[in-house]
């Protein structure tokens, strides 16, 4: 095992979403840097859309941390499933993608946008914010209607984000937007392109973060 390996652990069991994490990751990759892994939880729900599908998955990836040696964690889902749990569960540093992503958009723009993937989706984020104390950065938090593996998917769902992230920055004024879900990471690129403005993808916002703590040691 690398001294520098940062374990992304994947909180569903969609293997579409890890390979799109995977690609999204890959300019973080290189000779001598950090070796970043990317990890499915087997017994994960096939996508995490509930509060029960989040209190599923908190042991599992407790036991996943503790079982996997890093030099730091990042947990996938932008529930941030069982992120206190991981972090009493090794001494490395454990990341939760949806702090990070926001954290990230906050430091790159004065309001922020969210797309989630569901509205039932909203509620949970606005608590999470509120929690963090970012909900008065946030300009609007709109939801594609989609299940996680639609979301992972190809055209269609683009055209999907696109609008919605159209209506965040047309509308709601965000000045950058959140993906709201781990399996949009692959357009990420494209709707930056489009919207011409700072899209973050919270995989690559955590795993810049935990590339950090690594490094600094």
């Amino acid at each position: 095992m690398s001294a520098q390996r940062i374990l992304v652990i994947n909180a569903n069991s969609n293997e579409a979403v890890t390979a799109g994490m995977a690609e999204a990751l890959e300019p973080f990759r290189s000779a001598g840097g950090p070796q970043i892994d990317c990890a499915t939880l087997r017994e994960g729900p096939f996508g995490i859309e509930s509060q029960a599908d989040i209190e599923s998955v908190t042991l599992p990836l407790a036991r996943l941390v503790a079982r996997e040696p890093a030099e730091a964690y990042v947990i996938a889902c932008f529930s941030d499933p069982g992120l206190q749990v991981c972090r009493e569960a090794t001494r490395a540093p454990v990341f939760g993608v949806r702090e990070a992503g926001v954290l990230t958009a906050m430091a790159r723009a004065d309001r922020f946008g969210i797309i989630a993937i569901q509205t039932r989706s909203i509620r949970r984020h606005l608590k999470a914010l509120r929690e963090i104390g970012a909900i008065g950065r946030l300009a609007g938090d709109r939801a594609l209607e989609m299940s996680v593996a639609e979301a992972a998917s190809g055209d269609a769902t683009f055209a999907r984000m696109l609008a919605v992230g159209r209506t965040l920055r047309d509308q709601d004024g965000a000045d950058a937007i959140v993906l709201g879900c781990t399996g949009m990471a692959r357009h990420r690129a494209p709707l930056e392109t489009e919207l011409g403005v700072p899209v973050i993808d919270p995989t690559q916002a955590a795993v810049a973060m935990a590339m950090g703590a690594v490094l600094a040691r």
